[in-house]
């Protein structure tokens, strides 16, 4: 498929595959007319780095990790890359956590000021649940 579909498939942009391809990332084949040709296989290895972007991993890590999903042989230092952003990701998940916690309750007591509870009362519970 070619580079706009490959991009539509996938939901990202043009601009991003060729990105991709420059951090060496993602590979295309070239067409004798010089147009790009990827597989169907990359819409998922296009998403999964979405998704590894938006979970804050940076494109160097990311290219030391692919490497896996072409040839299945791992390293030591691979495996040691693989816990440190599982690890990482999993703290985003708590700090993530409490903040939700956080605005939960501030939306409540947002629900009790609109329901007649006392703005002192309302400001003095925000405080709180937001420290």
């Amino acid at each position: 498929m070619r580079i706009g579909a490959l991009a539509e498939r996938a939901g990202v942009s043009v601009r991003s595959l060729r990105y991709y391809e420059e951090q060496g990332l993602l590979e295309s084949e070239r067409t004798t007319g010089g147009h790009r040709e990827y597989h169907d296989s990359d819409v998922t290895r296009v998403r999964f780095m979405q998704m590894l972007y938006a979970a804050g991993m940076p494109s160097r890590r990311i290219v030391e990790l692919l490497p896996f999903l072409d040839n299945g042989v791992a390293t030591p230092t691979m495996l040691d890359h693989f816990d440190e952003e599982s690890d990482r990701i999993q703290r985003q998940i708590e700090d993530l956590t409490a903040t939700h916690d956080r605005l939960t309750r501030l939306r409540d007591i947002a629900a009790e000021s609109v329901a007649g509870r006392p703005p002192e009362e309302c400001r003095s519970s925000a405080n709180a649940a937001a420290a």
